[in-house]
């Protein structure tokens, strides 16, 4: 059926099985779709490293700096499906260049402000247009894919945001240092105008015409009646807010439990940052083949490795090795969740996608507020990866029940 997103004729119920094997070499505007993920990726954390600057600068405290990283988060939830909407009749290129201008446009006023709430502004423009990119990228690269290697083309898009906290993130920082905080918002603003030609260049023209039919918002909010649509978002709130809640307050657990020197705590980071880098890369490529084995396979695992980081976090070496492999397993279903988001939204994959955008952000904010109280508690420095091993063992529930579901139904 033709859609914003194209033909999507990959339905959830169709299995990549042994019969259909993954095309060997994606196309190359799924890697440019990823560099544009890193870019958001850098953007969006970069700020972590830079408070201190910023709040000096701008004369407020760092505890109102962090704003700039709260607004953001609130623009990514409620701007990716906003987005989708109003770009509806939009043909997806023009949406991805457009985007990419206003990602753009965003850091120059970030570089030129003076004004702490004309930043805060302007950060919040910036998140909705990564929202808006983000959404649309996962449906062009899902398509230009097809469907035999969907998973694998999304662990690609959403590995160039992993790669962000590997290498972005850590550059940014760098240069904020020898450049002064503004530096690091024009690099990336240069970044988002070169990243538009590449764009132009390499999606075609027609990604997400409509092949003639009317697009509706009734049509694309009929996709919200999936009850498997609600199941995936769900999984994509607990996986992501699980994960997080304990990565958030790492340094303290580190610091304060395994008596790590705090030099050595960017390593560790680091060593997270790679191993979700290959989670990303490894689950996209193994979902096309086992999406549900994948789906409930990844949480089982890392509710494990929470659980060993509560009973082994006054040992360094082996919270360490824990945290990396935390990584590698945490974020690995994630792109075959956004790949079943997509395809169950059925006639609105690009709805679906801004929704799974937007759960994963949801699942960041609530699991970093309750690791902020659970640090506060009696708890202590535990209490972050305690509870973000309840959230985690929660995505079992709606992953197996989607498996289940799939079961029943008959085989398209």
């Amino acid at each position: 059926m033709a859609t914003r997103g194209g033909n999507l004729h990959a339905p959830a119920d169709v299995r990549v099985g042994d019969r259909e094997r993954p095309a060997t070499r994606l196309p190359l505007v799924v890697y440019v779709l990823a560099l544009g993920t890193f870019l958001m990726g850098t953007t969006e954390l970069v700020v972590t490293g830079l408070l201190p600057e910023i709040a000096g600068d701008v004369q407020v405290s760092v505890a109102r700096a962090g704003l700039l990283i709260t607004v953001f988060a609130v623009g990514m939830i409620v701007g990716a499906p906003l987005m989708a909407m109003l770009t509806l009749r939009l043909p997806q290129r023009l949406t991805l260049i457009l985007a990419l201008g206003v990602f753009a446009a965003g850091h120059v006023i970030v570089a030129l402000g003076s004004s702490f709430a004309l930043l805060l502004a302007a950060r919040f423009l910036t998140a909705l247009a990564t929202g808006a990119f983000w959404a649309v990228a996962n449906v062009v690269a899902a398509r230009a894919a097809g469907p035999a290697a969907s998973s694998r083309a999304l662990g690609v898009v959403g590995a160039g945001a992993m790669l962000a906290s590997v290498v972005g993130v850590p550059l940014g920082a760098f240069a904020g240092q020898v450049m002064g905080w503004r530096g690091p918002f024009w690099a990336l603003a240069v970044l988002g105008a070169a990243a538009v030609a590449l764009i132009a260049r390499q999606v075609p023209r027609d990604a997400g015409t409509d092949g003639g039919q009317a697009i509706s918002v009734r049509s694309e909010l009929s996709a919200l009646r999936s009850g498997r649509l609600w199941l995936a978002l769900a999984a994509c709130t607990t996986t992501t807010g699980g994960v997080l809640s304990t990565y958030t307050y790492i340094s303290p657990l580190l610091t304060d439990r395994a008596h790590l020197a705090a030099r050595l705590v960017p390593l560790v980071l680091v060593g997270f940052g790679v191993g979700a880098l290959a989670g990303f890369l490894v689950g996209g490529r193994l979902g096309d083949r086992r999406p549900h084995a994948t789906t409930i396979l990844a949480p089982a695992v890392t509710t494990f490795l929470l659980l060993a980081v509560c009973l082994l976090s006054a040992h360094a070496v082996p919270t360490v090795a824990l945290i990396a492999l935390l990584g590698l397993f945490g974020l690995g279903a994630n792109p075959v969740l956004i790949s079943l988001g997509v395809r169950f939204a059925g006639r609105a994959p690009t709805l679906g996608s801004a929704l799974t955008v937007s759960a994963f952000n949801l699942g960041t904010a609530i699991g970093s507020w309750i690791a902020g109280l659970a640090l506060a508690s009696p708890l202590g420095a535990t209490g972050p990866a305690l509870f973000g091993t309840a959230i985690a063992a929660l995505t079992l529930i709606p992953t197996i029940a989607i498996a289940l579901i799939q079961r029943r139904r008959p085989a398209a």
